[in-house]
């Protein structure tokens, strides 16, 4: 003779069974989706203008060669005089930040921007440019521009 089911097995294959289903259907990702990683912007190019006028060219690509969208801030970094002149890398690694340019005063990529510098009080030292897409990514820096006393020549 077959015995019928008896409430408690119905109750407890029921509950077993609600949970799995609960555990699988929770078991996705919460939150709000993970944003691509941004490639770093490509390298600005730096020079002086005049006395004190930096003119920076923003990139038109990033380091991986694709078109740069998404260029947030300019930052120049100076570093003092040291007994070697130093790369790039260091002065944006070591130096401090003395100006930073954002959106919306930024013009798109590839376009000249120029930098009044003269407000900046720094004895003799290395400067440089940076591009910074958004999310803090910095790009790679500009080409080394001296900074220099301005008694000494025409104080570029």
């Amino acid at each position: 003779m077959v015995r019928p089911y008896s409430l408690p097995n119905l109750i407890l294959t029921s509950t077993i069974s609600l949970l799995f289903c609960a555990l699988t259907l929770g078991c996705g990702r919460k939150g709000d989706p993970v944003p691509r990683t941004r490639t770093a912007p490509g390298a600005c190019s730096a020079r002086w203008a005049g006395f004190r006028l930096l003119e920076v060219q923003l990139p038109t690509r990033d380091a991986l060669g694709g078109s740069l969208v998404g260029l947030e801030k300019v930052r120049i970094y100076y570093l003092p005089l040291a007994s070697a002149r130093p790369a790039s890398e260091d002065v944006a690694a070591r130096g401090q930040v003395v100006m930073e340019l954002s959106r919306p005063n930024l013009p798109g990529p590839g376009e000249m921007l120029r930098l009044d510098l003269r407000q900046i009080g720094r004895p003799p030292g290395w400067v440089v440019a940076t591009a910074v897409r958004v999310g803090d990514v910095v790009g790679a820096p500009s080409e080394i521009v001296p900074w220099l006393d301005p008694a000494i020549g025409d104080g570029r």
